[in-house]
C-alpha cells in the first residue's frame, strides 16, 4: 500500500492494533491444563481439535471466538524454563479489586499463585500454570487516578486489603 500525500511514511508503516485478541500455549498434558484454566481461572471450553490435540478457551462475556488456545505436545515436552527467550507471562485483566482478590484465592486453593505486586496503576497477582507458564492476572485503576504513576513502571508490595477498602466496588474496563 502507497502512503497518501497527506501520510508520511512512518504512519504508513505503523500498524494500527487495537488490543491483542488471544494467546496460544503449548503444553505437555492438553487434559491437565484444559481443567486448570477451566476449573481455576474460569475459562470455557469454546471448541476443540483432537486432531492437532488442541483446545480454544473463553472467557465468559468474551466478544472472541476464543482467548486462550492450548496445543497438548505430550508427557515428553521439555518443560518451560524461567528466564529463557521467549514469552514472560501473560496478563489478563478484571474488571474489579474484588475479582482480582477472588483471582488470588482460586490461584492460593490451587497451589498456583506466585507472587503479587502494585504497579501503581494496577494491581496485580501472579500465578504458573501445570507447565509453568506463567500468567498475571490484574485489576487498572480508573485512568483518572494513575496520577505519578501515568508514566512510572514501579513493583511495589501489594496491600490488597488495603487496596480493597479504598476500590471496593468501583469497575475498570
Amino acid at each position: 500500500m502507497r502512503p497518501s500525500s497527506t501520510t508520511t511514511d512512518k504512519e504508513a508503516l505503523i500498524l494500527k492494533i487495537k488490543r491483542l485478541n488471544h494467546a496460544v500455549l503449548f503444553v505437555s498434558d492438553i487434559d491437565r491444563s484444559v481443567t486448570f484454566y477451566t476449573d481455576v481461572m474460569g475459562f470455557e471450553v469454546a471448541a476443540s481439535e483432537p486432531r492437532m490435540n488442541a483446545a480454544f478457551l473463553r472467557t465468559p462475556g468474551s466478544m472472541n471466538h476464543h482467548d486462550l488456545g492450548l496445543f497438548g505436545l505430550g508427557a515428553g515436552a521439555a518443560p518451560k524454563q524461567r528466564h529463557q527467550v521467549g514469552l514472560y507471562h501473560l496478563a489478563w485483566q478484571v474488571e474489579t479489586i474484588d475479582d482480582l482478590a477472588a483471582g488470588r484465592e482460586a490461584l492460593l486453593d490451587a497451589g498456583a499463585l506466585t507472587g503479587e505486586s502494585s504497579h501503581g496503576a494496577t494491581k496485580s497477582v501472579y500465578g504458573a500454570d501445570p507447565d509453568g507458564n506463567e500468567f498475571e492476572i490484574m485489576w487498572l485503576l480508573p485512568r483518572e487516578s494513575w496520577g505519578e504513576y501515568e508514566d512510572k513502571a514501579i513493583v511495589e508490595r501489594l496491600d490488597l486489603a488495603g487496596e480493597i477498602t479504598r476500590w471496593s466496588g468501583v469497575v475498570t474496563n
